[in-house]
Order: C-alpha cells, then sequence, then structure tokens
C-alpha cells in the first residue's frame, strides 16, 4: 500500500506538465464524437463489421523507480540513480474482433519505447551526473475487450510480452562549479548488461469508438482515442537490482473494417402508413394538415423575483440592464428591447430583456407607487454579510438612479435563502444550485407591485406584457414516434429526404416522441413529400430500420390571428401548483380561454438532476396546471376547449431558455400555456 500511495503522488506529479496535450486529445474525441452523431443518422446499408484492421500510435509516459548503478561489466557510476521519467513512442499494427454482444478481442504488436532520463545525482567530487537509457522493445498485446453499455466506449485488459530491442545508455558527468576550468570527462555510451530478453507484464485500457464513416458504406473507418496503464509488474528490465518500470500509454487507433449488406425494407407508398412491427417496434409520422409559419402572440410573461449574483461578488452582474439617471426619463415597460442587456444570448432573447430589466421595471413602479415599499433579502454561501452587501448594491442602484427614498427600501442579509435549491441531503449538480441560492430576493406586500393572488417571500412581480410575432409554435410541429424503443433500442436517428433527394438528418433521441418545427425541415417550400427513415441499433447489434412517407403543406395563418401565451413558474423539484397560482390559472387564464380554442400546455425542467426524471416531472407540472384549467372551465359550464399536453422534460432543443445561467434554469422550471384561437 505504501508502494501505491508513492507511485500515485508520483505520477501526479510527473503528469501535470503533460495536462495540455491531454485536454488536446479529449477535445479532439468530443469533435470527433459529434461528427459521429451526424454521420450515424445516415441509413443503415450495411451491418458494423466484426473485423477491424488497422494502426495505433501513441505516447508512453515512462516513470523509472527503483535503483541502478552497475551499468556494464567495465562500467559503475560512483552513484547509484533512482527515479526518471520521460516520453517514449509506441507504433503498432492491429487487428480486432468485435462481437454484437460488445465481447471481443484485439491484438496490437508493434514498436514500444521505455526510454528515460533518471533524476540527476551528485557524485562525490561535487559533479552533477546524469543517466539516460534508450530502452525499446518489440511489444505483443493480446486483450479481451468489453463494451458494457452498447455505445462506442469500450475497456480491454491483457498480457505484454516484449522482446528486448535496444538497450543503450548513455552517462554524462559535469564539472564541478567550484572547478569551472576544468576539462569536461567524456560521455560514457554502451548497451546495459544483465537486460532480460524477454518481459512478461500487463495492461488495463479503455478507448471509445468514433466512425468516421456511415453505414450506407461497405468498407467504414473508425477513430478509437485510447489510454492504458502498465503497472511495474514484470517490469523489471533487468535481472540484477531494483529498476523498475510503469508506464502510462495515450493513444488513438485508426482501422477499417468491412460490413455486411443489410436488407432494405420498401417505403410505403403513401400517407404516413406505418411499417410492420420489429422487435416490437413501430414508427409513425403525425403532420399537421396546414403548418403555421408564424402567429402573432400576447405574452403575458412572469417576472421572477430574484436577482441573481456571480461567485465571489457583491456588485450587480453587468448582464443586468443598469441605467444612467439621463435614460430613465424614457423607460417604458413595453419598449424594453431598447434596453437590451450588454451580453444576451439565447433562444428566448426577447423575454430574457424583460427580465434583466427587472430592476429597471422595479424602479419605475416604485415611482409610479409612491406608497409602496420592499425588502430586499440577499443571501450567499460566504455569509450574510456577503448578502447584506449584494442587497445593499441594488438598494444603492435604486436610490441614486431611481431616487427612490432610503426609507422604503429594507435590507437584510442571509447565509442561504429560505426557500433554497439546494436541500439537505442534495448530492447533485450542487454547484448549479449554489448558484441558485446565491441571489437577492425582492420581498414586498405592496399589492400593486405584485403578480394577482400572489403573497410571501417567494410571490413573483407583476408580470409584463410582451406582443411580438411567435415563429414554429408547437402546434405546428411534425410528430414523430417510436413506440416500444426503450425494450429495443436507444438513442434513434431521423433521415428526411424530400422529393429531389435532398437529405436532412436529426438526432440522436432517446424519448418516444419527438417534434420538429415544420419550417425546419421545409425551410420556405409551400408543400412537398418527403421519404423519412428512423433508424436505430438493438441491443445485440442488429439494425432497425423503419420508413414512412408523408406529405407536408404549410401557409401562413390570417393576420388577424392572435394567441395568447401565460407562463407559470415552479420552484426546484417542485410538481404542484402552489394555491396563489391556482386561483390565478382559475380567475386570470380561464377567462381569456376564447370558445372552441385549443389550449397547448408544455411542461420543462431544468438540467439539474436526472434526465428520466426531469420527463417525469416536466409531465407532471403540466397535467398539474391541465387538471386546474379543466376544473375552472367546467365550474363556468364549458366544455369545447381542446387540451394538448406536452412533456419536454430538460430537452435543450426545445426549453424556452438555455441553461448556463441561474436564472435561465429558474425560468426553465416552467408550464408554458399557449392559448390558440378557433380558425
Amino acid at each position: 500500500m505504501r508502494h501505491i500511495s508513492f507511485l500515485s503522488k508520483e505520477l501526479s506529479a510527473v503528469w501535470r506538465p503533460y495536462n495540455r496535450m491531454l485536454k488536446s486529445v479529449v477535445i479532439g474525441a468530443l469533435i470527433l464524437a459529434g461528427i459521429q452523431a451526424s454521420l450515424q443518422a445516415q441509413e443503415y446499408k450495411y451491418t458494423k463489421p466484426t473485423f477491424w484492421v488497422g494502426a495505433a500510435a501513441g505516447a508512453n509516459f515512462n516513470f523509472y523507480r527503483g535503483s541502478t548503478q552497475r551499468l556494464n561489466s567495465t562500467f559503475s557510476s560512483p552513484v547509484a540513480f533512482h527515479n526518471g521519467n520521460n516520453v517514449g513512442l509506441y507504433l503498432a499494427p492491429l487487428l480486432e474482433y468485435q462481437s454484437r454482444s460488445g465481447v471481443g478481442v484485439m491484438l496490437q504488436a508493434g514498436y514500444d519505447s521505455r526510454k528515460s532520463t533518471f533524476e540527476q545525482q551528485l557524485t562525490p567530487c561535487n559533479c552533477p551526473a546524469d543517466l539516460s537509457t534508450n530502452l525499446s522493445y518489440i511489444t505483443v498485446e493480446p486483450s479481451l475487450r468489453v463494451a458494457p453499455f452498447g455505445s462506442g466506449f469500450y475497456l480491454y485488459g491483457g498480457p505484454r510480452f516484449a522482446f528486448n530491442l535496444d538497450k543503450a545508455f548513455t552517462y554524462k558527468l559535469g564539472i564541478n562549479p567550484a572547478f569551472p576550468d576544468q576539462l569536461p570527462t567524456p560521455d560514457v555510451t554502451g548497451d546495459l548488461s544483465d537486460v532480460k530478453k524477454t518481459l512478461l507484464s500487463m495492461q488495463v485500457g479503455a478507448g471509445y469508438d468514433i466512425p468516421l464513416s456511415s453505414q450506407d458504406q461497405q468498407i467504414q473507418a473508425m477513430f478509437s482515442p485510447f489510454i492504458s496503464f502498465q503497472p511495474y509488474f514484470g517490469q523489471s528490465p533487468r535481472s540484477i537490482e531494483t529498476w523498475n518500470i510503469t508506464t502510462l500509454r495515450v493513444g488513438a487507433a485508426l482501422k477499417f473494417g468491412s460490413g455486411r449488406e443489410n436488407p432494405i425494407p420498401t417505403p410505403p407508398a403513401t400517407g404516413i402508413e406505418v411499417l410492420p412491427p420489429f422487435n416490437d417496434v413501430r414508427f409513425s409520422v403525425i403532420s399537421p394538415p396546414n403548418i403555421p409559419t408564424e402567429r402573432r402572440v400576447r405574452e403575458t410573461f412572469p417576472l421572477r423575483n430574484y436577482v441573481f449574483f456571480d461567485s465571489g461578488s457583491t456588485a450587480i452582474p453587468d448582464r443586468y440592464v443598469l441605467l444612467t439617471k439621463n435614460q430613465i426619463t424614457g423607460f417604458k415597460e413595453d419598449q424594453l428591447e431598447e434596453f437590451a442587456p450588454k451580453r444576451l444570448s439565447g433562444r428566448s432573447a426577447r423575454e430574457m430583456t424583460a427580465y434583466y430589466n427587472i430592476l429597471n421595471i422595479l424602479g419605475d413602479r416604485l415611482g409610479k407607487n409612491p406608497a409602496s415599499a420592499i425588502t430586499l433579502v440577499g443571501s450567499s454561501e460566504k455569509g450574510a454579510d456577503a448578502g447584506r452587501a449584494m442587497a445593499e448594491s441594488i438598494k444603492q442602484y435604486l436610490t441614486d438612479v431611481w431616487s427612490i427614498n432610503n426609507s422604503r427600501i429594507g435590507v437584510e442579509g442571509r447565509n442561504k435563502p429560505l426557500n433554497p435549491f439546494l436541500k439537505p441531503g442534495g448530492t447533485q449538480d450542487i454547484e448549479l444550485l449554489l448558484e441558485g441560492d446565491r441571489r437577492v430576493s425582492i420581498e414586498t406586500t405592496s399589492p400593486e407591485l405584485l403578480m394577482e393572488f400572489q403573497t410571501g417571500a417567494d410571490a413573483g412581480l407583476k408580470p409584463v406584457e410582451i406582443i411580438a410575432m411567435q415563429e414554429a409554435p408547437l402546434d405546428s410541429y411534425v410528430t414523430f414516434k417510436v413506440d416500444g424503443e426503450r425494450k429495443a433500442f436507444s438513442p434513434w436517428r431521423l433521415e428526411i429526404k424530400d422529393e429531389s433527394g435532398k437529405m436532412q438528418t436529426f438526432g440522436p433521441f432517446t424519448q418516444g416522441q419527438i417534434k420538429i418545427p415544420g419550417k425546419s425541415i421545409m425551410g420556405t417550400r409551400p408543400k412537398g413529400r418527403y421519404n423519412v427513415t428512423m433508424t436505430g441499433v438493438t441491443s445485440n447489434g442488429s439494425a432497425v430500420r423503419k420508413q414512412a412517407v408523408v406529405d407536408m403543406v404549410q401557409w401562413t395563418p390570417p393576420q388577424n390571428e392572435e394567441g395568447l401565451r401565460f407562463s407559470i413558474i415552479y420552484d426546484f423539484d417542485e410538481s404542484k401548483a402552489v394555491n396563489m397560482y391556482e386561483k390565478y390559472l382559475t380567475t386570470v387564464i380561464v377567462p381569456k380561454i376564447p370558445t372552441g380554442a385549443t389550449v397547448i400546455i408544455q411542461g420543462h425542467t431544468d438540467i439539474v438532476g436526472d434526465e428520466a426524471y426531469n420527463q417525469r416531472l416536466s409531465l407532471s407540472r403540466a397535467n398539474d396546471v391541465r387538471a386546474i384549467l379543466e376544473a375552472g372551465l367546467r365550474t363556468a359550464g364549458r366544455s369545447d376547449v381542446k387540451f394538448e399536453v406536452h412533456d419536454m422534460g430538460e430537452d435543450t432543443n426545445t426549453s424556452p431558455f438555455e441553461n448556463a445561467l441561474p436564472e435561465e434554469r429558474a425560468y426553465n422550471r416552467t408550464v408554458i400555456i399557449d392559448i390558440i384561437p378557433r380558425k
């Protein structure tokens, strides 16, 4: 155990200079993984090869431990050398077999450099001495290969047979610094004695297969970055002394294989017919008869009463819009586009512009309602003083720029908010939750500042109204459903081809139903017929391929069509609408649903936590809102409204906002309600 602990510390110290190299390897692998996702969305015309041939190359990070002094029969150093490090070259052709079950074998045999340089020693004459060796071998490495997750990731391990090729050394004796004029001693070169001709050791490693070509080609290429560890067991290069070698190898392999042709089913002739089931999998496409490309939307956007702060700072972050005294005279809530933040990015720029103006909206409302008052409660993991300083920075802005009287703004400091996102015992995404708890809450009992029917510390502020054109509303999306995909395979992909042969790929997907905007598929085309192919791979490696033909039509709705949008914001990990939202839904929203309208309800979550759990949570939130709205309609004696419920989970392709900042994650914990009037 003592030796292993010592070796671990040594590896850590020596490895530090090579961090940049390893990061480059990892980044390159991730880029190629992105290429893989695109390429694998092509048709599976051929199976994945079982036999692969190619070549591997890498760097051996060699760590010398133990001692050596007698270099050969004619020369011994006056001092013993101990530890050393260096990097050697590894080059080898390879042969690999991959079975459908994920278990296989691999063989690499080639050139293996174990050269290194020992740490400098001081001789009795006070002269520095250096020793470097150029050990190299022909290595033969058979390994058992296991792909445990049905993906490109694999583990391998096995013996290593090494046959000595070179055993040269170079000994250099420096000059005593006290006698700089003395003549240098010639270097001693030669071959090490007592070098073992054959070594038997072991290795364990991991790699990732990244396809460089799609399975519509018979000859397929694969790029495989790998890393392996070869401990010192069996790696004492000489039959004398205690010198041993530990090696960490980082490299990549390029390999080629030939696939077998897959039978390709014939697509149905018309409509959205589904092919017969294969492995309990059914594939269907639902295309709306008319796909609106844009719709005028009057959106009631909630204002979350939080201002989030950056780590280690009590200053208001520069992503929030801060005005000067000269600018506030032209500030209007309905013209927020003129006051966009400096670093705004993401899919919902319009809504985030409203949120990032929260301090200006607050200052404007406080000025127009002189009897109103607020309390700013700052919370920071650095302590109550830091939380109070955060709150003071907001108070100073409101008093200096918006001329709000000091007495109307109370300030408090806490080490965590009353309703923290990070709950006791939490273990997942702790850093993201801490970012959400580093905030200033705007609390008030003044009804003119609050959202209807809301009270309490976490009550949202009165919402703002935004009027804009909504592109690709959810009811215009084309729906693709795969029933039974969890039993057979995961993930799955789509290939969509028009009459001219132009092809688009989408995916990979893991959920059983996905929606894609019609405009993303059709562009500016008014209509078209599309051949849609779903592809996946079963757990035993067999390709699943389903096809359907669907007609799509696109048109622009009448100019006077206007939809309504409302949002309900949930606290972290909550699925039940609190009483104040229930009254808001029944008293404010239900009366605004016109006769014969369609209500589309989308449940969303942030990215904190497990993806499958978030999918269920988003459905619970959406169904909760639907139940309240339906109950309100029944009370009003109405049954003329159609509902659609969608569980979006944490899907970043459809989430309202990005997830990089705590305010974006807070707004993604939402249910969006779109009210579409009857056409």
